[in-house]
């Protein structure tokens, strides 16, 4: 029945900070962005290596969402990545925090978290 996730939506409180965090940061490319006047909103479709994964909606007032303490609903976005190291070297680099690295107790794969301008939590996951 289902095939693939088709994208993933994130709303943001200030469009233009988080528009260069998914784009100029973690390299996403623009598809397609649309300002949406009856609803005062822009909606930024993005990709990665070629796939549309990220719909990035600004709205005006957006309520706050619980992140942390680990809260019900979706818990982070994961992207792979191939050197972690090199991965947390680049983001550190442009002043985004990670975590520690930890280690999957059952792939044995590395990963780590950081956050994007919302404080919505993002892996990256060493495959």
């Amino acid at each position: 029945m289902f095939k693939a996730v088709h994208h993933i939506a994130i709303i943001c409180s200030d469009y233009q900070k988080s528009k260069h965090f998914y784009t100029k940061v973690l390299g996403f490319e623009v598809i397609r962005e649309v300002y949406r006047k009856e609803r005062a909103s822009y909606k930024l479709d993005l990709a990665l290596n070629g796939n549309f994964i990220i719909e990035l909606f600004s709205f005006s007032k957006p309520p706050e969402r619980v992140s942390r303490p680990e809260a019900n609903g979706l818990r982070h976005l994961a992207f792979s990545v191939e050197n972690i190291a090199l991965a947390i070297k680049n983001l550190n680099q442009q002043n985004i925090k990670t975590e520690p690295i930890r280690i999957d107790e059952f792939t044995g794969k590395r990963f780590t978290f950081f956050e994007d301008p919302d404080r919505l939590p993002l892996e990256i996951y060493e495959v």
